[in-house]
């Protein structure tokens, strides 16, 4: 089904956003069940590629292999995310890893959460429109797309549009949420490189 409403795909998360918005919502929930930072490198993995897991899935089969008329359909949509977060849960507990479960699902809804949130200030149009698939399947794209070519035009407009030195002020402001969320991460203990470092030292 199609909505009157103009194509939504030229408005994106980058992939950083996401990774840092599943940091701070994992980090902070954490914090609040166990007390305690989250810790671990396979944890921090899980948490990071939740959070792209998404694009890298729903942007090749829209942009590279024309399956859907945008990159918003399999792995954005609810209806695959929510059983595929549960199952992974039960998974990762029945082998006592639940901990990597529960940071790969947060990532993982943390990406739709944050889709659902860019949609409203930017176009007007409801928030699950975009994770409805294949209840709501968004209209296809104004133009012809390639894999490449629309991963160019993306960060390449992204790019264009904040390093000029009229947009220095947004760019100053784009970047507060991101040096807040390494912030974060360096008070909790920079989780992953820490483990690291200890495991090289021998510690």
């Amino acid at each position: 089904m199609y909505r009157g409403y103009a194509p939504v795909g030229d408005v994106a998360v980058m992939p950083w956003g996401h990774a840092a918005f599943g940091y701070v919502l994992y980090s902070l929930g954490h914090r609040l069940v166990t007390g305690d930072p989250p810790a671990g490198p396979a944890v921090v993995v899980a948490l990071l590629f939740g959070t792209q897991l998404p694009d890298l899935v729903d942007k090749p089969l829209s942009w590279g292999l024309g399956l859907f008329p945008q990159g918003y359909s399999v792995a954005h949509s609810i209806l695959v995310a929510v059983p595929v977060g549960l199952g992974v849960l039960a998974l990762t507990a029945s082998r006592s890893r639940f901990d990597v479960g529960v940071a790969f699902t947060a990532g993982y809804w943390s990406h739709l959460l944050g889709d659902a949130i860019l949609a409203v200030p930017k176009r007007g149009i409801s928030p699950l429109d975009r994770l409805l698939w294949p209840v709501v399947t968004l209209p296809p794209y104004g133009h012809e797309t390639t894999l490449f070519g629309r991963i160019d035009r993306v960060f390449g407009e992204f790019f264009q549009s904040v390093l000029t030195t009229k947009h220095l002020l947004f760019l100053a402001l784009y970047s507060v949420p991101y040096l807040l969320a390494f912030a974060l991460w360096l008070v909790d203990g920079a989780p992953g490189i820490a483990h690291v470092r200890r495991t090289d030292s021998g510690q």
